[in-house]
């Protein structure tokens, strides 16, 4: 009970539901789960979030803005396209750190299970990374960077591919085998 007064019940709901997302899975977790867990009624996380659905979106809401900060601050600390995709590659792994899986990784594996408000900020999820990297990787390939190979979109795919892919295999094996960021520059450096 003292972690929902801290940070307040809503808060508390989406931080403790996320962790379940990103563990069980959407469909496995439950509202009797989220209010054990936090360590309050189940009536309680109803007056916050009616449906399910409304607090799996809530989620994916607040993740998505703390990524879009995050591609501020990267942008921002930094000028050169590879350090750019380095700082992602840290930001990707730390996400996935504690044993969690990337959340809307976790989304797109019950993808046919999801509502469809839920499906269609998952898929908006994955679009808004797919177009900040490649317009990061696009700005690479102007400068002389990187080279054009196989396209930046392509190129872009590729990497987000590669690091869900390897957060799904390392969670299925827990041999704690993830890929380092030299996929950077064989990613870049790809025909």
């Amino acid at each position: 009970m003292e972690k929902t007064m801290a940070i307040g019940t809503r808060d508390a709901l989406i931080q403790t539901a996320e962790g379940l997302m990103r563990t069980k899975g959407y469909a496995a977790f439950s509202y009797a789960d989220l209010a054990k867990t936090v360590g309050i009624a189940k009536p309680t996380i109803h007056h916050h979030f009616p449906a399910k659905e409304d607090l799996g979106t809530a989620i994916v809401e607040a993740y998505i803005d703390r990524v879009r900060r995050d591609f501020e601050r990267i942008e921002t600390n930094s000028s050169e396209v590879v350090a750019r995709l380095e700082a992602f590659f840290r930001m990707f792994r730390a996400s996935t750190d504690g044993g969690l899986l990337p959340l809307c990784g976790a989304l797109a594996a019950e993808m046919s299970a999801l509502p469809e408000g839920l499906q269609k900020i998952t898929k908006r999820f994955f679009d808004i990374q797919l177009k900040w990297l490649t317009r990061i990787i696009e700005e690479g390939i102007e400068r002389g960077e990187i080279p054009l190979g196989c396209g930046a979109r392509q190129k872009a795919f590729t990497l987000l591919s590669l690091l869900e892919g390897s957060s799904f295999i390392d969670w299925a094996t827990k041999d704690g085998d993830v890929v380092d960021n030299g996929i950077i520059r064989l990613i870049i450096e790809a025909a």
